[in-house]
């Protein structure tokens, strides 16, 4: 089975590579950022097929982040990850699940495989057909 690439993003550098390193060993192919600037360069220029986000981002509005990934790539799932059990309403909105930082790697990996095959990827680029999908 041939594996999706997913981006990271998260400002902690040793939480990123574990996350690569545990994403790699089911065969995904990992690319990170360590923040929201630099995870909108590398969508413009690298196809994924889903961003990991995580909420509790030092400096960085992670709802503006997700805010800006929808307005330009409108069917690339986005994942958030966090400690808190609730959310703000208006983040939730903005990405396709939301998943507790408690998940056991397993479980993340089958939401991953869900949120990639509800949005099928347009050929060559992280545009996404509009889909009617409601946020987690």
């Amino acid at each position: 089975m041939d594996f999706p690439a997913v981006l990271c993003i998260d400002d902690r550098p040793q939480v990123l590579e574990l996350r690569k390193a545990t994403l790699e060993s089911h065969n995904y192919c990992v690319k990170v950022a360590s923040n929201g600037y630099n995870a909108m360069k590398m969508l413009e220029e690298t196809v994924v097929a889903a961003v990991l986000l995580e909420y509790r981002l030092e400096g960085i509005d992670a709802e503006a982040v997700a805010s800006h990934i929808k307005q330009r790539f409108p069917d690339l799932p986005i994942i958030l990850l966090s400690a808190y059990a609730e959310m703000p309403e208006r983040i939730l909105w903005l990405v396709d699940e939301y998943v507790m930082k408690s998940e056991l790697p397993g479980g993340l990996v089958r939401i991953i495989e869900q949120a990639t095959h509800r949005h099928r990827p347009a050929s060559g680029s992280n545009q996404r057909r509009q889909s009617s999908g409601a946020a987690a």
